[in-house]
């Protein structure tokens, strides 16, 4: 797997453990952030060392794009950069922070939010007002991709549906809801599974 040469945000493993280590989505973000994105308990490493470490856990913004109760839905195409995932449908929007906005030490909330809004739009163009929240974390230790990331759940609640993507590697862009999504659950990447499972908390 050819991975891009930058360097991501990570956190120690050891530190979800000492936190309360989990399975699925956690409705508690606050519980973990603080300590996550304090100045210190995260750094960068180089993204190819980092993908094959499961003793780190790369921060992932995992960003539900929501209109009332359906949510943005795409396929991941050829020009993903995560190849394990090409081809699979997802409802989450986002990716590795890296060192471009910050300094190479380590990231505080501000900057963290500042990445997020980077990252969603350099795949997206949100073309209405929306708030943003973080409602969950979602950590996934059952697959490969999954024992090296941690994913923070953001919901955008966008007052429009209109949205365009940005990147090639987006896909089939569109609305749907819970219902639609659960029929395609088996298509989906393993994240966006366990969202559709809880959208109706995530999105409350």
């Amino acid at each position: 797997m050819n991975l891009p040469s930058e360097n991501i945000l990570v956190v120690r493993r050891s530190l979800l453990d000492e936190l309360g280590a989990f399975q699925g989505l956690n409705f508690e973000p606050q519980r973990y952030l603080g300590a996550l994105l304090s100045r210190g308990n995260n750094f960068f490493l180089p993204r190819a060392a980092a993908e094959h470490d499961p003793t780190h856990k790369q921060i992932i913004p995992y960003a539900i794009i929501a209109h009332h109760d359906r949510v943005l839905y795409y396929v991941r195409g050829r020009k993903s950069g995560e190849q394990r995932l090409i081809a699979k449908g997802s409802i989450g929007i986002g990716g590795h922070m890296n060192d471009s906005d910050e300094s190479l030490f380590a990231w505080d909330e501000e900057a963290y939010r500042a990445g997020v809004e980077r990252e969603v739009n350099e795949e997206i163009q949100i073309e209405t007002t929306f708030d943003d929240h973080i409602v969950a974390l979602l950590n996934d230790d059952s697959t490969e991709v999954g024992r090296v990331h941690l994913g923070v759940v953001h919901v955008f609640k966008l007052d429009e549906p209109n949205v365009e993507k940005r990147e090639a590697m987006i896909t089939s862009l569109e609305f749907l809801s819970r219902e639609e999504l659960l029929k395609r659950r088996d298509t989906l990447e393993t994240w966006s599974q366990l969202c559709v499972d809880q959208l109706d908390r995530l999105l409350a």
